[in-house]
C-alpha cells in the first residue's frame, strides 16, 4: 500500500519507505489462480481467500494466534523456512491450517514484551481478523482496477529495507523483485539489509531501522 501510494501520487508524496516487501510492479503482482500449490499445500494468500476459514482459526485462541505469529516469523525461530515438513515458504498444509506452521513459544523474544504484545491481543479481540484478510481477498480486483498503470516506476526517492531472516526474502520471484529494484524504483537510495532479523523489521530491529529512516529523510530534505 505504501509503494501503491508513491507510484501513484509521487505529487503528495515526497519519498517512501518500504520495510519487508519491495516494490512489486503492477503488471507482476500475482491474480489468485497464478498463487502457487501443490498437492498437500496453498500458498497462505490462497488460504484466505474463502470467507470464514482462517477467521476461525486465527480467532479461536486469539492469544496463541498472536504469539505464535511474532515467534515464528521473527528471526529468533530456529527454523527460518518453515516447521519441517511443510512444502515451502508461504504454503499451508491443506490439513492443518496456517497455525499448524507455528509455534507459541513458551517466551517471546526479547525485542518484544508480554505487555506489547497483550495490546496486539486487545486490537484483535475487538475487531477480528476479518479487515485484514479482506486485503488478500481484494488481490483480483485491485489488479483490475490498477491496470492502467501497469510498468509505471516509483519516481520518488526510496528506501528498501528487510531482515535477511524475513520469509518474504524466499518467496518466488521476490530475488528478482529485489535486484530490479533499481529500475523499478529509479531514485532507489539505499537497499539495507538487516542480519539475523525476520519480518517484523520495525519492532526486531527499532534503532537500526530508526537510524536508516532519519538518513533517509535528511538524504531528501
Amino acid at each position: 500500500m505504501a509503494w501503491h501510494a508513491a507510484l501513484l501520487r509521487p505529487d503528495r508524496f515526497r519519498g517512501v519507505v518500504g520495510l519487508s516487501v519491495p516494490f512489486l510492479p503492477l503488471g507482476q503482482v500475482y491474480t489468485s489462480p497464478q498463487l502457487p500449490e501443490t498437492a498437500d499445500a496453498v500458498f497462505y494468500q490462497t488460504y484466505f481467500q474463502t470467507p470464514g476459514v482462517a477467521e476461525a482459526e486465527l480467532e479461536h485462541d486469539i492469544r496463541s494466534t498472536v504469539r505464535s505469529q511474532l515467534y515464528t516469523l521473527s528471526g529468533d525461530f530456529p527454523v527460518p523456512q518453515g516447521v519441517q515438513g511443510i512444502p515451502s515458504v508461504g504454503m499451508i498444509p491443506k490439513r492443518g491450517g496456517l497455525l499448524a506452521t507455528r509455534i507459541n513459544p513458551a517466551s517471546l523474544p526479547p525485542w518484544i514484551s508480554e505487555a506489547e504484545a497483550n495490546v496486539y491481543v486487545e486490537q484483535f479481540s475487538k475487531s477480528g481478523y476479518r479487515g485484514g484478510l479482506s486485503w488478500y481477498r481484494n488481490i483480483d480486483r485491485n489488479r483490475e482496477l490498477l491496470s492502467a498503470f501497469n510498468g509505471l516506476k516509483v519516481n520518488v526517492p526510496a528506501l528498501y529495507a528487510a531482515g535477511d531472516r524475513d520469509l518474504v526474502m524466499a518467496f518466488q520471484g521476490m530475488d528478482s523483485a529485489i535486484a530490479e529494484l533499481p529500475r523499478n524504483v529509479p531514485l532507489l537510495q539505499r537497499t539495507v539489509l538487516f542480519p539475523g532479523c525476520g519480518h517484523w523489521t520495525q519492532q526486531e530491529r527499532p534503532n537500526e531501522v530508526n537510524a536508516a529512516l532519519i538518513g533517509f529523510l535528511k538524504a531528501i530534505a
